[in-house]
């Protein structure tokens, strides 16, 4: 076993056997060779774990553990606790990375110095008879050598979608284990770790280019499942987002526009979550939940800061603005009805928005 190891990739692992192969294989087939691979079967009923043992047996560099089901976060932190590489990658079972990307990140930590590099990444949508569809999410490339110079252009980041997910991130491992920053044990952990991460990061780097491929392909993907609890957990992630920039004392005008759309955005996103052909509300507790959600008062003050950037999306806002529940109604219900019949259409309205 090499001891040099530059990278240690982080994988949980349940109900793959279809995709965790690729994803094993886009890591073997890294320009960077100094890695250590530790994959986590959480429980997995399905073969992903015989699958994930059969590439160790092939590999020194893979390690596999076995451990009872706990979710992505208890099997993340797992692996966090016995990790040897100089940094962190987290990556999803079922997507890939393209054979540059460990190197190519590696070496731009090296050069700044940094706690964390942010890389561009891809999202490829499955619509059907083998096809994708392939949507870009990057910004220019920068390195911010501070906490004041990260921060005022962080929205930058988040604005493109960039700031949420770990596995588009390289991550210094010492800055992990220093500060104690692990997983929360909640539904959908991506965004409150990375919060983690960023609240007192120093040194950033952000390259423009695209190496992580997110494949919206799985049969209960976001196109098609209901999410109970959602407006819920859409609330609280604002709440982590506005601590955050008062925490910095942030409050230019781009920044506080970034938070005010980026919540509008998912209020919508929450209202047709409700009119899902999936949620088995009844039409009358559907009503009366979206006339719920309208009252809020967050809703009023985010979408007079807002500003849209298609004309699609200056559409979509004038039910909440108007505060017609009916009109919100039939909105989020067309939204449905062309998220699960035209998936094509509906991910190119939303990568425009």
């Amino acid at each position: 076993m090499n001891d040099n190891i530059k990278v240690s990739i982080i994988m949980p692992v349940y109900k793959v056997e279809e995709y965790v192969a690729k994803a094993i294989e886009s890591i073997q087939a890294q320009t960077l060779k100094e890695w250590e691979f530790l994959i986590v079967d959480d429980g997995t009923p399905d073969r992903s774990g015989e699958i994930c043992d059969a590439y160790a047996a092939k590999d020194s560099r893979i390690h596999v553990i076995h451990k009872e089901n706990g979710g992505a976060p208890s099997a993340r932190n797992m692996a966090i606790e016995i990790a040897k590489g100089e940094y962190m990658y987290f990556l999803d079972s079922d997507d890939w990375a393209e054979p540059s990307m460990l190197e190519d990140m590696y070496k731009l930590a090296k050069r700044d110095n940094a706690q964390l590099v942010v890389a561009g990444f891809y999202i490829d949508t499955y619509v059907g008879n083998g096809n994708y569809i392939t949507d870009d999410y990057k910004v220019d490339d920068a390195v911010y050598s501070n906490k004041e110079e990260f921060r005022k252009n962080a929205y930058k980041l988040f604005d493109k979608n960039l700031l949420y997910t770990p596995w588009n991130k390289l991550y210094e491992a010492k800055y992990i284990m220093e500060n104690n920053l692990r997983f929360p044990t909640t539904f959908w952990d991506d965004f409150p770790f990375n919060v983690s991460i960023v609240r007192n990061v120093e040194r950033v780097t952000v390259t423009s280019k695209q190496y992580y491929h997110f494949l919206r392909a799985r049969t209960e993907s976001e196109t098609a499942a209901y999410r109970p609890g959602m407006y819920e957990k859409r609330e609280e992630e604002h709440g982590w987002m506005v601590n955050l920039y008062k925490e910095w004392n942030v409050r230019d005008e781009n920044s506080k526009e970034m938070i005010a759309r980026r919540y509008i955005e998912r209020f919508i996103g929450c209202v047709e979550n409700v009119t899902n052909p999936k949620c088995q509300m009844s039409e009358k507790e559907k009503r009366h939940e979206i006339r719920r959600m309208l009252q809020n008062p967050r809703a009023e003050k985010m979408v007079k800061i807002a500003r849209p950037r298609s004309f699609y999306m200056k559409v979509m806002l004038l039910p909440v603005k108007w505060k017609s529940a009916l009109l919100l109604c039939i909105e989020a219900k067309i939204i449905s009805y062309v998220k699960t019949k035209n998936t094509k259409l509906f991910t190119k309205l939303k990568v425009r928005r």
